[in-house]
């Protein structure tokens, strides 16, 4: 009675398991460690969305169960939302739906929608549960490259062209995790026109749409026209207001996919909390300088970071958007891999970071650094990387020493 069951049999293991374990241990023998690994946001949630939960929290009406679906006010806060920044229209009782998080609405979504053997497309490197949500629900992926251009739409009819059965649905994500690039509208266009012709779901997950640093924010696919046709997108509370643990997301677009992914959740939730999703409404209605603060922490982040690891022997190219930098395992390092590399940053210069290879094996040679550190422990990073460059030989020397023993 000991044999893994069928679809744990299909989840790799956990890349970032072993160094999640050494930072552990790190830290439980004392050791200051500057963790730029897990993408868990440090910053408190505005006050006045906090206020709004503890004044909903105290009346008992509040703790009975919710709506799986979302409370209705929070999904026309959604609605308005998206007709203000995206000019496109919403209706908030037949395309869209509240999630707990982004994370869970993709994993049921893929359960809601996926036959055994269904093929879907997801770019590689990708945030996991992207490719693995499918691969739960007993799908296949194939992948595709991860940079918004024409390259990938040429992956794409081929992929098409080449699949038996046919790909039934297709995962964007822009910006992205882990790598930071940003898609366009002409882009999103383009892949929509295929996507309709060939009868292909798109889901585009857009968590990341307002950390964004350089030219215009980034836009929804669901500004293409006709994209509703076959597409959805989600959103998520998590980055924008410095709400991770709140859990609350959004799916939002076409009409058969939210009536799906509704009808599975019915089974499965109560929704969240009814305070939490009142002060997510109180959130997307209320003054949005706290999503501009929250925007402008990050750039500052990421400018002493890019500056600073460039002067350490480091360099990095500057992360557009997201809270991530995507960054290539320095040339004295290259042969130690992602997991090798981000190991020996850890043991040497006390730095935590994400290997590339959690995010799928096309992310080998990279490793992720979240911005979820203040500008002080950033240049005492810095410091400490600097020095670990400066000593590459010796580090790599009993690397291979230890190796060997």
């Amino acid at each position: 009675m000991t044999e893994e069951f069928h679809r744990i049999k299909r989840l790799p293991p956990y890349v970032f398991a072993e160094v999640n374990a050494m930072k552990a241990a790190a830290r439980a023998a004392g050791e200051d460690i500057i963790d730029l690994g897990m993408g868990n946001p440090d910053l408190a949630t505005p006050p006045h969305i906090v206020d709004k939960l503890c004044e909903v929290a105290r009346d008992p009406k509040a703790h009975r169960y919710s709506a799986s679906a979302g409370i209705k006010g929070l999904r026309r806060a959604l609605s308005s939302y998206y007709e203000r920044r995206f000019n496109v229209p919403i209706d908030p009782d037949k395309e869209c739906i509240v999630t707990l998080g982004s994370k869970e609405g993709l994993a049921n979504l893929a359960s809601a929608m996926t036959s055994p053997g269904d093929i879907v497309l997801a770019p590689n490197p990708s945030y996991p549960i992207h490719p693995f949500g499918f691969i739960i629900a007993d799908g296949s992926v194939q992948h595709l490259p991860v940079q918004p251009d024409e390259n990938f739409l040429q992956a794409l009819e081929q992929a098409v062209m080449h699949s038996v059965p046919k790909p039934v649905a297709l995962i964007l994500n822009y910006p992205s995790n882990p790598t930071a690039l940003v898609a366009d509208l002409d882009f999103y266009a383009q892949v929509v026109d295929f996507c309709r012709a060939h009868s292909i779901w798109i889901l585009s997950d857009l968590a990341y749409s307002e950390i964004y640093f350089d030219g215009n924010p980034p836009p929804s696919i669901l500004q293409v026209p006709g994209a509703k046709d076959i597409a959805v997108e989600f959103t998520s509370m998590s980055k924008t207001y410095s709400m991770p643990g709140w859990r609350i997301g959004f799916v939002a677009g076409n009409q058969f996919l939210v009536g799906a992914l509704t009808r599975i959740k019915s089974y499965l939730d109560y929704g969240a909390f009814t305070p939490i999703q009142v002060a997510a409404a109180a959130a997307l209605n209320g003054p949005q300088d706290c999503v501009d603060e929250i925007r402008q922490t990050y750039k500052g982040r990421r400018d002493v970071l890019i500056e600073g690891f460039e002067q350490a022997g480091w360099s990095i190219p500057s992360p557009p958007a997201t809270m991530f930098a995507w960054a290539p395992v320095p040339e004295p390092f290259k042969e130690q891999g992602s997991m090798g590399f981000s190991k020996l940053l850890l043991q040497h210069a006390k730095v935590a970071v994400s290997p590339g290879t959690g995010f799928g094996e096309y992310g080998e040679g990279f490793v992720r650094i979240a911005l979820v550190e203040n500008k002080h422990r950033i240049r005492q990073a810095i410091r400490n990387v600097k020095q670990f460059m400066a000593d590459s030989g010796v580090v790599l020397e009993n690397a291979e020493r230890t190796r060997g023993a």
